[in-house]
């Protein structure tokens, strides 16, 4: 149980991390958020769990697969938002577009031979 806060804490205090320092500098926050900080701990988590190499590979992979989807909503939100859209409306299509990229990448994956 012990194992499970520790790691819930660091991951929260990677996003304060986050928040706090593009409130300060945008650019130095987006630079903090791009870092695969959460993937690489989420692999070390996964190691030191499983010590699995199949599985670590395999996780490796997905994420990268997973990743391409989600690129597009960093560039449709602030383009809504400075065509007027407010935040939230942005953020709702930037995620619903995501979500709809990560259903299309589970459908065509494996039709492109890509196993995720």
């Amino acid at each position: 149980m012990l194992y499970l806060v520790i790691k819930a804490v660091v991951s929260a205090i990677i996003v304060v991390i986050v928040s706090e320092t593009a409130r300060r500098n945008p650019g130095t926050g987006a630079l903090i958020a791009s870092l695969p900080l959460i993937s690489v701990l989420g692999m070390i988590w996964l190691w030191r769990d499983t010590q699995d190499v199949a599985r670590m590979a395999e996780h490796s992979t997905a994420t990268f697969w997973y990743v391409l989807p989600s690129l597009p909503m960093f560039l449709i939100i602030p383009m809504l938002l400075k065509r007027g859209v407010g935040f939230w409306p942005a953020l709702v299509v930037g995620c619903a577009v995501t979500m709809a990229l990560y259903a299309t990448m589970i459908w065509a994956a494996p039709r492109l031979g890509v196993r995720i």
